[in-house]
């Protein structure tokens, strides 16, 4: 299952760019363990890399009740944050400290989806 972007996601990604800020949808599912593992990429994120890229996080949560999905697409964790322009994104992505730290987001996760998201009324490419 796929849990990072690799260089061919993130050109698209930029290529598809409408202008503006991004937010970007994470639907996260853990490893055995992986919820402690997040929780130290997460603390990089919040102390360094999301301050550092002007993004901020909007939500952060368990996944609850299911009301309507197929089996097995429910989801442990939703997690909304907001950048100020996808290059800001593709910077922090790119930043070699990041990639130190993303190894704890690897680990911790069996799937995940990871989805630039665009207000409505806003014209997509």
């Amino acid at each position: 299952m796929a849990i990072n972007p690799t260089g061919k996601d993130i050109k698209r990604y930029l290529t598809d760019d409408p202008g503006g800020p991004v937010v970007m949808l994470n639907l996260l599912r853990f490893t055995e363990g992986g919820r402690e593992e997040y929780a130290r990429y997460a603390a990089a994120l919040n102390d360094t890399f999301l301050p550092r890229y002007g993004a901020e996080v909007l939500f952060a949560g368990d996944g609850s009740t299911t009301l309507v999905a197929e089996t097995g697409q429910d989801w442990d964790a939703v997690l909304l944050v907001r950048y100020p322009d996808r290059q800001a994104f593709s910077r922090m992505v790119a930043d070699p400290e990041y990639q130190q730290v993303t190894q704890h987001r690897t680990n911790a996760l069996t799937e995940a989806v990871l989805q630039a998201t665009v207000p409505w009324g806003r014209p997509t490419s």
